[in-house]
């Protein structure tokens, strides 16, 4: 596994074409149909954090299906990464609070809602990972993840970030032994997403 030094510089390197890759593979796309597919079951005018935001493809994504939070928060280490989604999200009318900052390092009251798209795959500690989320997630709080499934696409994709890969019944085991009820879960049905990528619904007991 690469450090996360080394990590976040690679997401520095890439993070110029990183939004327009995330759309032309259809991520974006994805993340809408996800954030989406289960109506009534969002809390309005929520504070809303995307943990490993990236660009921001899927913060946008929320804004785009829910419209504008209470209040939303990018968490990411790499600075260059946030700006742009910075610049994405301000398009849309929206001043998210950015913070460039490892997972670890975050001391922030809980939040009504979390995103979090590719994110503990590349912990060495995927339980660890998810406590410090169900930290930052309000009691009945909301957890909208993708994570990243065995598929031959992701061996491509290992080889430049080093991530890992769970089955949906193992991340169903991490999400409850951090303090996620499961709720429910979300096959992409099209492009890269549906060959790379499963989504989970949970609720912080």
């Amino acid at each position: 596994m690469p450090t996360a030094a080394s990590l976040t510089d690679r997401y520095d390197t890439a993070s110029g074409l990183w939004a327009d890759k995330m759309r032309v593979l259809g991520y974006y796309d994805g993340y809408l149909g996800f954030l989406s597919h289960f109506p009534g079951r969002t809390p309005s005018n929520a504070s809303v954090m995307d943990v490993g935001a990236g660009t921001g493809a899927m913060a946008e994504a929320w804004v785009a299906v829910h419209g504008a939070p209470r209040d939303l928060t990018l968490l990411d280490p790499s600075a260059a990464m946030l700006d742009r989604a910075a610049g994405a999200l301000r398009r849309r009318n929206i001043v998210p609070k950015l913070m460039a900052q490892g997972l670890e390092d975050v001391d922030l009251p809980p939040h009504d809602v979390v995103l979090a798209a590719h994110v503990i795959e590349h912990f060495p500690d995927p339980a660890r990972a998810l406590s410090q989320i169900a930290d930052l997630t309000a009691p009945g709080g909301q957890l909208w993840l993708v994570v990243s499934k065995p598929h031959w696409c992701n061996a491509i994709i290992w080889l430049q970030w080093r991530h890992r890969t769970y089955r949906p019944a193992r991340v169903t085991e991490l999400l409850e032994s951090a303090g996620f009820s499961p709720e429910e879960t979300y096959a992409f049905p099209a492009g890269p997403p549906s060959r790379t990528s499963f989504g989970y619904l949970a609720r912080k007991v």
